[in-house]
């Protein structure tokens, strides 16, 4: 550190400053797994990045994409682990597409799902909310369940109930995109299913958001 004479200024200096910020190539983003990203409870410590990137402005061109030409039937999709705050967030733009009248379309699982079904409920049209489910109802656990008994609009699928819950669940995202016009989806990079469906998504020509968690 060294002072300028003349005008007063302190200012950090050559090797000084390299030592205290540390070179271009000691900088680097880590991208957490799946498994990493949900540390709630465990009481470990994870560091994520030092460098947190500039969100992508063109989610945010889709997102307001959905206003401008009226309400739009969305489609919800995203991964059951998650923790509280991104629940929390995805609660809040469930509300606020349904008091701007677009119609939800999601399914009944834990974490994206849930947080979704919490916010639509909350702005109180349970109109603009239709819950399809992969299998039936007793085929979902005891917690989704009693959120699901608040749903006006709840859709069944029981002549699933044979089939392994992924590829029932790939047959109701397919029942999902064919309602809507626009797609939210919250992933891992590794949540192959979801990275399917939003692919599946952009060749029916359906618009696009998705965030990734990691």
């Amino acid at each position: 550190m060294r002072r300028d004479e003349a005008t007063g200024n302190w200012s950090i200096q050559g090797e000084e400053r390299a030592s205290l910020f540390g070179s271009d190539e000691d900088i680097m983003t880590k991208i957490p797994t799946q498994a990493q990203s949900i540390v709630e409870g465990s009481g470990g410590t994870l560091v994520v990045s030092e460098l947190k990137p500039i969100p992508d402005l063109d989610y945010l061109q889709e997102l307001l994409a959905i206003q401008q030409q009226g309400p739009r039937a969305i489609g919800f999709f995203g991964t059951r682990n998650m923790g509280f705050m991104h629940q929390q967030l995805i609660e809040i733009l469930s509300y606020a597409m349904i008091i701007t009248q677009n119609h939800i379309f999601t399914s009944g699982a834990s974490g994206t799902n849930a947080a979704v079904i919490r916010g639509a409920l909350r702005a109180e049209k349970p109109e603009l909310l239709t819950v399809i489910l992969p299998q039936s109802l007793k085929r979902q656990p005891p917690e989704s369940q009693e959120l699901l008994s608040k749903v006006k609009n709840l859709i069944e699928k029981p002549y699933n109930d044979h089939l392994p819950l992924i590829e029932a669940s790939r047959l109701c995202n397919r029942d999902i995109l064919s309602h809507v016009q626009q797609v939210i989806c919250f992933a891992f990079h590794d949540s192959k299913l979801l990275m399917e469906t939003c692919q599946e998504a952009k060749s029916l020509r359906k618009i696009v958001t998705l965030f990734y968690l990691d």
